[in-house]
């Protein structure tokens, strides 16, 4: 497997930039995950990878080698489709060993490659049918095939999942994750969904408008996000953000409380308006002397091994607290809430990254 290095790449169409300068060193075996919200840049990026589309600016290598003016064919790499991609009149077989037989492989290496692949993805059955024959997972697994006979380089996989249940996605998470562990190949993969990239990845790219927000591994961008926007895409339910106000350096104004944040802080000499933040599960009830918030439960998710209770605190704003799964809370119920200081996250208001 082969390392991927994007230096300082760029992609516009006209006037329009849609990526800014992106600087990313992929490992060679390292399952690497891009998400954000639609229209980021995320399959664009992909694309570049892949060869599908131009690269504006920059330099990108794979192996060590500069590959921007390869075709997809020349770079080695293997992309899995959102929507399969399968040749709907040839049977599973046929489609896994089509590219190559394009290559002019012999039919000793098409036949031991694709039997390999087939044990690997549970597919063996199903070799003799075609795509219309099968279930959408069963489509998925026979796409991934097709990728894996041809021991790429690296496999790109664009939001593979998103056309499956809810049921077979999380399946298919399981699936395309022990295939990683198995084969150690290096992966890049898009997702919209941080579910998934949380649970699939080595390390998460988080990217906005184009741009990286962050890199990190996944518990680092959930334990410290770098700016406000990761902050809110990364967790579910999402964290809780109030704006609030410094008194002095180390004491903040929330919603009219004077709450000791030397914890949180990290360093003196703060001033003006910030962002608090503060995730779901590091809430917890308290007497009401001792609360930096109270509100009546306006909506309560029992979920099973989770329960999520909806706070209205005042001025339509609503935070939102994890509870054991056991809470015995009832709609109207008046509750009282605050947290450890060094549980806290803060924003710099203008800039929006993280200042503790």
């Amino acid at each position: 497997m082969a390392g991927i290095t994007l230096n300082k790449i760029r992609k516009s169409y006209g006037e329009l930039r849609v990526i800014h300068d992106i600087d990313i060193d992929i490992a060679s075996g390292e399952f690497l995950v891009l998400v954000g919200p639609s229209g980021c840049g995320k399959s664009t990026l992909l694309r570049m990878i892949a060869g599908l589309e131009d690269i504006t600016g920059g330099e990108l290598a794979i192996g060590g080698t500069t590959v921007n003016t390869l075709s997809p064919a020349e770079r080695n790499i293997a992309m899995v489709f959102q929507d399969y991609a399968l040749y709907p009149h040839m049977t599973v077989e046929e489609n896994m060993s089509f590219g190559l037989k394009m290559r002019g492989a012999t039919p000793d290496v098409i036949g031991r490659r694709v039997e390999n692949a087939a044990n690997v993805l549970k597919i063996k059955d199903f070799l003799k049918r075609r795509p219309a024959q099968l279930s959408g997972g069963q489509r998925q697994r026979v796409a991934m095939g097709r990728a894996i006979v041809r021991e790429p380089a690296a496999f790109l996989f664009d939001e593979p999942l998103s056309n499956l249940d809810a049921a077979l996605r999380v399946e298919m998470r399981l699936e395309i994750a022990k295939l990683h562990n198995r084969m150690k190949a290096t992966t890049v993969y898009v997702t919209h969904d941080q579910v998934e990239a949380m649970t699939l990845a080595d390390r998460i790219v988080v990217m906005n408008a184009g741009a990286v927000e962050q890199i990190g591994k996944p518990l680092e961008l959930y334990r410290k996000p770098a700016s406000l926007f990761v902050a809110r895409f990364i967790g579910s339910p999402t964290m809780n953000t109030i704006t609030a106000s410094w008194t002095d350096e180390n004491r903040l104004d929330l919603l009219g409380r004077s709450i000791d944040m030397t914890a949180a802080a990290g360093k003196s000499g703060l001033a003006g308006p910030v962002t608090f933040g503060i995730r779901p599960e590091d809430l917890v009830s308290c007497a009401p002397e001792d609360a930096w918030f109270s509100g009546e439960v306006a909506v309560a998710e029992r979920l099973g091994s989770q329960t999520y209770a909806y706070v209205e605190i005042g001025d339509d704003r609503v935070l939102t607290v994890e509870l054991a799964r056991d809470t015995d809370i009832a709609i109207g119920e008046k509750i009282h809430l605050r947290s450890n200081p060094g549980s806290i996250h803060l924003f710099d208001n203008s800039t929006g990254r993280r200042v503790n």
